[in-house]
């Protein structure tokens, strides 16, 4: 368990994480998400020992996160990665994972997850950005540490990159614990288990999936196109007011139980539906509202 306890940071007069209070469970793969300079980093950083917060604790698995044991506990990829470019891929792995001490078999296994495509006899120096990152995530699972601190792992990464990511993050998912940073909606709703929305250094949403999923179903969008669709939304109103008409579609916002509703009422009408698409909302929907709300007055967030 990753644990903080009213974390506060500040870089001269600005704030950069403030009062943080939140528990990172065991085996959850949370994800930090929010604009840029929302106090992400910053936060990954204090948990992994590497800067000391002004205000508050952070412990890790009951250490705390400057101490040697809890450091014992974690593997931590920055976001910017860099390796000495004379290496070759395979003497990065391995370097590391000699430095760590693990079994010599890793090295194999870690190579196949960065998917270099056969590069990994080529000098770092020649790699994509992409590549290197890749690389980085290779090193990060080395020594089978508890719990991933990732900042921003997805930046650079290409297809092959993210699903290499989303192996990751699925094969051992109930074996550690992740906490990732991102900006990048569609990786967080893809693979978290939780998020957390920052602002301005104060954390604004905590949403388990669960609530995400039933935040989804109660806003989700149904378009049903029907010749003349005019005539029946003074009926679809009724049930829905919110309703609109985009040229022949009808398009309704709301949880799915109103739909049956909705289509009975455009039938009553006299139309014929014919066609008909219904989805739920999306995170980044809510996470756009979330930001709006805590913008600073006159300025972004």
């Amino acid at each position: 368990m990753i644990s903080f306890a009213g974390v506060t940071k500040r870089f001269g007069g600005r704030v950069a994480v403030a009062g943080l209070t939140l528990d990172v469970r065991p085996g959850e793969v949370t994800a930090l998400l929010g604009p840029n300079g929302s106090g992400k980093t910053t936060t990954l950083k204090i948990a992994a020992g590497l800067i000391r917060a002004d205000d508050g604790s952070v412990t890790v698995f009951g250490a705390p996160a400057w101490d040697r044991a809890a450091r014992a506990q974690l593997s931590y990829l920055p976001q910017r990665v860099a390796f000495p470019e004379a290496l070759t891929g395979r003497e990065v792995v391995e370097f590391y994972r000699r430095l760590r001490g693990a079994p010599a078999e890793m090295t194999d296994a870690a190579l196949a997850l960065a998917s270099l495509n056969g590069a990994s006899a080529r000098p770092v120096g020649t790699y994509s950005g992409g590549m290197t990152q890749r690389l980085g995530l290779a090193v990060a699972t080395l020594r089978g540490a508890g719990a991933l601190l990732l900042d921003e792992p997805t930046a650079a990464l290409d297809p092959q990159g993210l699903d290499a990511f989303y192996d990751l993050i699925d094969r051992d998912r109930r074996d550690r614990t992740v906490l990732f940073t991102s900006h990048q909606v569609a990786d967080v709703e893809r693979v978290a288990d939780r998020v957390l929305v920052l602002a301005g250094g104060t954390l604004v949403a905590d949403l388990p999936r669960s609530t995400l999923q039933q935040w989804r179903d109660a806003h989700g969008t149904m378009r049903a196109r029907a010749r003349g669709a005019a005539a029946a939304l003074e009926g679809v109103r009724r049930l829905a007011p919110d309703a609109r008409l985009d040229g022949d579609e009808i398009v309704v916002t709301g949880p799915a139980m109103s739909r049956a509703g909705v289509l009975d009422a455009i039938r009553a009408a006299g139309l014929v539906v014919d066609s008909l698409v219904a989805e739920p909302a999306r995170l980044e929907t809510l996470y756009t509202a979330l930001i709006a709300a805590h913008a600073p007055a006159g300025g972004q967030p």
